[in-house]
């Protein structure tokens, strides 16, 4: 039997129009795309706006860096995009500095990369507890903040060098974990990888559980509940204000299944389809295949470069 709970009334959450800064504007377009048509309002403060700048930072040196990788080049950079990266310092510098072009980039974007992640971590925190939610969001971020210590700090710093952290960079990344599973033999045979995938398709399976469900029930307006959302003070009020806060817009309760219907689904056939097409008779080497796309990032840069 559901619950039913009494309206508190209009949120009071402090001086400033009851602690929301800016007035919402509708935009019904964004219905269009699967969004609530409510732009905001959304919230300033000390933890997001720390994170902002850090955050801010560490991407203006990550671009910038690389964007001297290729000469300031605009179109070698929009190729190279996803082949470049910032390195961390080489092994001989231990945890010590190391000048800016040989590991010192990588020190100073991860200081600002670490400071932003931490900062999102106390926002998302002290945005629930302001709303009255409970702050398991910022709970649940705490699983990727643990991993990013591990691959970025900690395990390096048990080792003695920040060579052995990740570069700054997508295919870098992509090829930092490969190579750690080489070198440390085939992480397929690893226990702690087994549930990791475990639970990476097990949340797929449940999500898809959860979003085809409200999906099919559509129907018979199962997503709308409607009297919930426009009612001031209740729980799917200040759940949408806590997303307005943190995003400055939301999903409504229809579309967010969708999304997560879609995503979960999209997750099983793209990997379906890549393992499909790494066999002799399409894909035998992506390495190869990369350079061949004219994709990959020479050794060289080549000497006719627009």
């Amino acid at each position: 039997m559901a619950t039913v709970n009494t309206t508190p009334g209009d949120l009071e959450l402090g001086p400033r129009d009851k602690g929301r800064i800016g007035r919402p504007i509708e935009l019904p377009i964004l219905e269009n795309f699967g969004l609530d048509s409510q732009i905001g309002p959304t919230y300033i403060g000390f933890w997001n706006l720390t994170a902002y700048i850090t955050g801010g930072l560490f991407f203006f040196i990550w671009l910038v860096v690389m964007a001297s990788q290729v000469g300031w080049n605009p179109l070698a950079f929009a190729k190279y995009f996803f082949v470049l990266q910032i390195d961390p310092p080489p092994a001989g510098y231990g945890l010590g500095w190391a000048p800016l072009e040989q590991g010192g980039w990588w020190l100073i974007s991860t200081f600002f990369l670490t400071i932003s992640i931490f900062a999102w971590l106390m926002h998302l925190y002290t945005r629930a507890v302001r709303l009255g939610l409970k702050p398991y969001l910022a709970y649940g971020f705490t699983g990727a903040i643990i991993l990013y210590l591990v691959i970025y700090i900690i395990r390096p710093m048990w080792m003695g060098t920040w060579a052995e952290a990740p570069p700054h960079g997508l295919k870098a990344l992509l090829d930092w974990t490969n190579n750690v599973s080489v070198r440390y033999g085939n992480f397929y045979y690893n226990p702690f990888h087994m549930l990791s995938i475990f639970f990476l398709l097990g949340s797929t399976v449940l999500l898809a559980m959860h979003a085809g469900t409200i999906w099919a029930l559509e129907k018979y307006a199962a997503h709308e509940e409607w009297q919930e959302i426009q009612s001031p003070g209740t729980g799917t009020e200040r759940a949408q204000l806590f997303w307005r806060w943190c995003m400055g817009f939301n999903a409504n309760a229809y579309s967010i299944h969708l999304w997560a219907f879609w995503f979960a689904w999209l997750c099983g056939v793209t990997g379906a389809i890549g393992v499909f097409l790494s066999m002799p008779d399409f894909v035998n080497n992506w390495y190869q295949w990369g350079v061949e796309a004219g994709i990959n990032y020479p050794d060289t840069l080549p000497p006719t470069l627009p």
